[in-house]
């Protein structure tokens, strides 16, 4: 069984509520060991607010989690997100740096936990970067932290929806900067994370497409350099190492090609041209448009050391503490860790020859 590390994120958000929804599937047991990373009266207030009949139960280490349907085993983290005593309350909705301090400590000790080996993957609830900030930790997000907690140099982010998988070039970065840093070298590694990060989801073979910067992939240098001058070359080298590769394409007609399933993955080359489509094809709005009704899609960390995967939604400050957010993004996190974990587990087999 697959013991899996599931963080509870931004105290003040939904991450503890859409993470104790999750585990109320009875067939995640099936599969995988859960183990809540958090703080008990974040996790009881959860619990308190959804209502039913899941119990809480403290763990000292990971080893001690039972995996039982109907108790949530958490490992207590005692960071100051609430008053410390049992009863103590959450602030839902409020930016906070003790909040943000606990966030921290949850994926510190998650990814410490993951390096040791003693979980299998790590599954993150979402966290504010504000808050983060104001405790003194100075990230654009999670794959930054778990970056350098990994002491890890070349890293990419991988999200998931459905048949498109996006990974992206740059992410958290001005536009001016984002096209000052798409270039040959950064493209091609991107290239091989994808494929790597495509076979542990599965794709034994990916077929990857590579979005052009520019209008219409530039139109043969009509509309900019960057295609001819950076992402060709980046291609060219991919295609001579064996990658199945196409581009670069014009990015408005790319994830079309890929939502029919003529790519197992695209190469994005900044933050909204990948997160456009995703959240398009994953998140729908009610009728009056407030609120979302599904939310759907997965975002996982290419080029660590251990298995990360995330929701693909916020803290949703607004719908924080009200029993009203969907757990369908953090379901589809763990499966997706869960999947992750289990072909790296066959490649490391098959690779020491066992």
């Amino acid at each position: 069984m697959i013991k899996l590390g599931i963080t509870a994120g931004d105290p003040a958000g939904i991450g503890a509520e859409v993470a104790v929804k999750a585990l109320e599937r009875r067939e995640l047991y099936d599969k995988c060991v859960p183990l809540l990373i958090g703080d008990r009266a974040v996790i009881e207030d959860a619990l308190k607010i959804r209502g039913g009949s899941f119990r809480l139960r403290r763990v000292d280490t990971p080893e001690q989690a039972r995996g039982e349907y109907g108790l949530v085993d958490l490992l207590d983290m005692k960071s100051p997100a609430s008053d410390g005593s049992p009863g103590g309350t959450v602030e839902y909705g409020k930016v906070s740096a003790r909040y943000g301090e606990a966030a921290f400590r949850y994926i510190k000790k998650a990814a410490e936990l993951a390096l040791e080996g003693r979980i299998a993957a790590l599954v993150t609830g979402p966290i504010n970067k504000e808050a983060l900030n104001l405790a003194g930790h100075h990230y654009a997000g999670h794959t930054e932290i778990l970056a350098d907690l990994t002491k890890t140099r070349d890293y990419a982010m991988l999200l998931c929806c459905g048949p498109l998988r996006v990974v992206h070039v740059t992410t958290h970065v001005s536009l001016v900067k984002a096209v000052e840093l798409v270039k040959a070298p950064r493209i091609f590694r991107v290239i091989q994370l994808a494929r790597e990060g495509l076979r542990l989801l599965g794709c034994s073979a990916p077929r990857i497409a590579v979005a052009g910067l520019n209008p219409h992939a530039s139109e043969n240098g009509l509309f900019g350099g960057e295609e001819k001058l950076e992402i060709v070359p980046a291609v060219e080298q991919a295609r001579s190492e064996g990658i199945d590769i196409e581009g670069p394409l014009p990015p408005d007609t790319v994830f079309v090609k890929a939502m029919g399933g003529q790519f197992d993955g695209v190469i994005a080359m900044y933050h909204d041209q990948g997160h456009i489509p995703l959240k398009l094809a994953g998140f729908t709005l009610d009728t009056s448009g407030d609120a979302k009704t599904r939310v759907s899609g997965v975002n996982c960390s290419l080029g660590l050391p251990i298995i990360r995967t995330s929701v693909d939604h916020g803290t949703a400050f607004d719908r924080a503490g009200k029993n009203c957010s969907s757990e369908q993004s953090m379901v589809e996190a763990i499966e997706t860790a869960l999947i992750m974990a289990a072909n790296r587990g066959e490649a490391e087999k098959r690779g020491g020859g066992s």
